[in-house]
């Protein structure tokens, strides 16, 4: 209930969701133990997409189309296979997110504490909007804050001694409601606003209102909290199958999640995902099963049939001050600390997502972090090192340290990285380094590739182009440790593989690197440089080398 009058909903939207959305995520979950439904990150995403509009009933036509709508985005990204796209978002992101929606949630629900009235255009700031009901939101009402402060108090009091008795499940929310919501019936306190009646009934099957002007409005919060419910949702069933051993699929939790968000939207729900408390009450209580889930909410189902009529004793302030509470735990000392203390692109991405959610929107922040995490792993994506390995006197190949001396007829180099378009600039500049070299005395190039991984046009052009004017001014090419892939584009591109030697990864009986210097040998004869382990020493048919 008090996550639907989160996103500014009735408080029974919010209950139909923790029965259908519960019971569909269960159904198609990979997680056995993640519970959906709806939670504080959404709800406050939600409050702020349906900021713009004014209407009671639009914003309730609007949030349920706005299930609909992340549902289908959810499904598109799992039917595309594109689930696993979702490591490259930092988790930096979630950090600062959830520090930012700590603060919006504790700011949305003070009216709510104090007694005041929410003063303000719905087109303005939700800070605008803040300041004017602080301000001009009428008096304190002292029964309201006295009822709010209470239930933080029992909320707090009732944690510790749970903690300190060992009591796991011991429902304190639930409890503080039920103290809380008694007391304030018993001294009948004037002017204390109550949740209201709810519908003692479960959700009916209806077809949102898709307007194509609200589709067009919601359309990015619906992707901005499509992609916030599935970082929150696969980040639970990450911890969940780590702590539980189990396997698991990351593209079934997109789906699950999808369609959960799907059928919320023909059953009167408001968005959800994967929810922290729930599915960890669920672990705690030794759930093995999805079967878990549905029971949960059958169970929740049950509760409305019978009990909904009550709901309308249990005053706003306790909902506002649990929320508050629990908006203060949301956020983890810490980890805010280290990852601010990691590098400083996690300290950039935690600040901007976090400021971006107080300062712009919430589901906008989201978008800016995801862009962030992009905008960080493909130059990282992009590097390509190059590594110069020698024939050492003991005749082993290895890296060159600055002891060694270099070679100046054989030159060893190694690639390493993707070899893709990102990659380009980087490996221009370390074969034009590689040809810098070899204009001396330079004869026999060994070039090993057995760390280049994903070859692309742009790429296979440079390498190309790169041999072809080393061949025509007479200086020989051997490539070694190709692997299947770089070998079929090399087939693709129609590279000169009668001029330049290729030896393939695994085609070879023992080393490809180590038939390649031996073929390099080969090609010198008795051009020796003047340090070559070859001059001395027994001189034998056949050399042996370890890389």
């Amino acid at each position: 209930m008090a996550y639907a009058l989160v996103a500014g909903v009735p408080p029974e939207y919010g209950l139909y969701t923790a029965i259908v959305m519960t019971a569909i995520g269960a159904f198609f979950a990979s997680s056995r133990q993640l519970i959906n439904g709806p939670t504080n990150a959404i709800s406050i995403a939600v409050l702020s997409a349906l900021a713009p509009i004014a209407l009671a009933d639009d914003k309730i036509a609007a949030v349920i189309l706005l299930a609909l709508m992340i549902g289908c985005i959810q499904l598109c990204i799992a039917l595309f296979r594109l689930g696993d796209l979702t490591r490259y978002i930092s988790h930096s992101v979630i950090v600062g997110f959830t520090a930012g929606a700590s603060v919006l949630l504790v700011l949305d629900q003070m009216k709510n504490l104090l007694g005041k009235k929410a003063v303000g255009d719905v087109h303005e700031h939700f800070l605008m909007r803040f300041w004017n009901s602080m301000t001009d939101g009428g008096d304190i009402h002292s029964g309201t804050l006295l009822v709010g402060a209470a239930s933080m108090a029992l909320v707090l009091g009732l944690r510790w001694a749970k903690k300190r008795l060992g009591w796991h499940l011991f429902p304190e929310l639930l409890v503080t409601v039920l103290v809380v919501s008694a007391a304030a019936h018993w001294l009948t306190i004037d002017g204390l606003s109550v949740v209201g009646t709810i519908p003692a009934k479960l959700p009916t099957f209806s077809v949102p209102n898709a307007d194509y002007t609200m589709l067009r409005e919601l359309a990015p919060s619906a992707l901005a909290i499509a992609t916030l419910g599935l970082l929150e949702a696969i980040a639970m069933a990450k911890s969940i199958a780590a702590q539980k051993r189990q396997r698991l699929d990351l593209n079934q939790v997109c789906v699950s999640e999808g369609f959960a968000n799907i059928g919320g939207g023909f059953f009167q729900c408001i968005p959800g995902s994967g929810s922290l408390t729930r599915s960890a009450i669920n672990v705690q209580a030794g759930a093995v099963t999805q079967w878990a889930g549905m029971i949960s909410a059958g169970a929740v189902a049950v509760i409305v049939l019978l009990f909904a009529p009550y709901a309308q004793f249990i005053p706003k302030a306790c909902l506002a001050g649990i929320l508050i509470v629990t908006a203060v735990g949301m956020i983890d000392p810490k980890a805010l600390r280290y990852h601010m203390k990691a590098s400083r692109f996690d300290a950039g991405i935690v600040l901007a997502t976090a400021v971006a959610a107080v300062a712009i929107s919430v589901e906008f922040c989201v978008l800016i972090g995801t862009f962030m995490s992009f905008m960080l792993v493909v130059p990282r994506a992009g590097r390509m090192l190059l590594t110069e390995f020698v024939i050492t006197k003991d005749r082993v190949i290895a890296e060159r340290t600055n002891e060694d001396t270099a070679c100046n007829k054989i030159l060893m180099f190694g690639l390493e990285g993707e070899m893709f378009f990102g990659a380009a600039g980087r490996m221009e500049e370390h074969l034009n380094k590689i040809e810098a070299r070899m204009r001396g005395e330079g004869r026999v190039l060994v070039l090993r590739m057995k760390r280049v991984r994903s070859p692309d046009a742009i790429c296979m052009h440079l390498f190309n182009d790169f041999v072809k004017r080393m061949e025509n001014r007479g200086q020989h090419v051997i490539i070694c440790g190709v692997r299947d892939d770089l070998y079929t584009a090399m087939e693709r591109t129609d590279f000169n593989m009668e001029v330049s030697e290729v030896y393939r990864e695994h085609k070879v009986r023992f080393s490809s690197t180590m038939e390649a210097v031996k073929r390099a040998y080969e090609l010198l004869g008795d051009d020796l440089c003047a340090t070559c382990p070859k001059r001395s020493g027994e001189q034998k048919e056949g050399l042996y080398f370890m890389v």
